[in-house]
């Protein structure tokens, strides 16, 4: 057996973990690290969140922590067997081992176990079906290891079988593929196969859920091909990809943005050939507005809104910003320039702090003019010269201007 003793493993033993665990071992219930934490820690990555499953249940979790006074918090998860206890400012989140009596493609009735193996085999993934010991022993009935180290992504058991359990499982699939696998087109054919049979199961999830996944999706390894294989799987159309997505376009926005950290929103826009792609996404999986206007705008101006030829190329967006009406138009121009693939642009125009127009109504008015439609006339007159100028006339040269005017 292997054990692990990587000091990102060292490193979760907290003074609350310590606390758990002794009140586990008291008892002579099996405490156990598991899932994407075992995979992260044998990857040589510090785990975000750690998950824990143990043999004990709900009931028998629940009366040991009373007994030592320890905290519990919301008790929301106790139906699916999870109980999340408070110690020294941390939060732990033990769930019963369990086996999936019957699922419907979207929820499961469980029943509880002591059973790891059972417990593993109703897991998504090897790579996450995985258990480590608090002493780093690791116990992998499925090969996760293996697969982990050869970057391989497998459904535990069979696909068909894994994927009905839970139809969200096959953008997972292709998510960790995104994360794991080193090149692209490195899959199964019967997994493949298993995935397009079940394509359809995914129009029953919740937009909220798939949402999460393809964002994930969008920003990890390999997108262009994930996407293209969505089309040639049957899955867009029921995930809210528009049917004739523009995939040429996916392909050669996907390669420019690769190093620039885009807005998934901003990757995905790519496959729109207009804003009815963008209504029809956010039907489908309920965006947040912010997305949403993300999407619309792209669609707007990604082809007429580019780059000046001459030694001003940045102009055209600094003059769109600069008469633009709307809030956080700024963070919408940096994803169309990413979107682009103008780098370079990019970075300076991060550096270019907006200036303010200097003349006010007030200073007008101390020049003799008096009528409020005068001094707004005026005022749009001289922001045009200030904008000619590329902003650079001051106060002084702005009000000599409106004498000449």
């Amino acid at each position: 057996t292997m054990r692990l003793q990587a000091p990102q493993f060292q490193a979760l033993f907290t003074p609350g973990l310590r606390s758990v665990a002794e009140l586990f071992e008291k008892k002579n219930y099996e405490l156990r690290i598991a899932g994407g934490a075992v995979r992260d820690l044998l990857s040589g990555v510090t785990p975000q969140d750690v998950d824990f499953a143990t043999t004990a249940t709900p009931a028998e979790m629940k009366e040991m922590f009373t007994a030592a006074g320890v905290r519990l918090i919301n008790n929301k998860g106790e139906k699916h067997g999870t109980i999340t206890a408070r110690l020294h400012e941390q939060n732990f989140e033990i769930t019963t081992l369990r086996i999936d009596v019957v699922t419907d493609g979207r929820h499961a009735e469980v029943e509880f176990t002591t059973d790891w193996h059972k417990d593993a085999e109703r897991r998504d993934l090897t790579v996450n079906s995985m258990f480590l010991g608090l002493d780093g022993t690791l116990y992998d009935f499925f090969n996760g290891y293996e697969d982990l180290k050869n970057k391989k992504i497998r459904f535990v058991g069979k696909a068909a079988e894994r994927i009905q359990e839970d139809y969200l499982r096959i953008l997972r699939y292709f998510r960790f593929y995104g994360r794991i696998a080193e090149k692209s087109g490195d899959h199964e054919p019967n997994t493949l196969q298993a995935i397009k049979e079940n394509a359809k199961g995914l129009a029953g999830i919740s937009g909220e859920r798939i949402w999460v996944e393809l964002k994930k999706i969008l920003l990890g390894n390999h997108v262009n091909h994930l996407v293209q294989l969505m089309y040639e799987l049957d899955i867009s159309q029921y995930i809210g990809l528009p049917l004739d997505g523009n995939l040429e376009e996916f392909a050669r926005v996907t390669k420019n943005i690769q190093n620039l950290s885009p807005k998934p929103m901003t990757v995905l826009t790519s496959l729109f050939k207009g804003k009815d792609d963008v209504t029809n996404l956010d039907l489908r999986l309920k965006i947040s507005k912010e997305e949403k206007n993300l999407g619309l705008f792209l669609v707007k101006h990604r082809q007429e809104l580019t780059k000046a030829q001459g030694p001003e190329p940045l102009r055209p967006y600094q003059d769109f910003l600069m008469d633009s009406r709307e809030a956080n138009t700024n963070s919408k121009i940096f994803e169309l320039l990413k979107y682009q693939g103008e780098e370079e642009l990019l970075k300076e125009m991060q550096e270019w702090s907006v200036p303010s127009f200097p003349v006010s109504g007030h200073d007008l008015r101390k020049m003799g003019v008096s009528s409020g439609k005068e001094i707004g006339t005026a005022l749009q007159q001289l922001r045009d010269e200030w904008k000619k100028s590329g902003y650079h006339m001051d106060k002084e040269e702005l009000l000599s201007c409106l004498k000449k005017l």
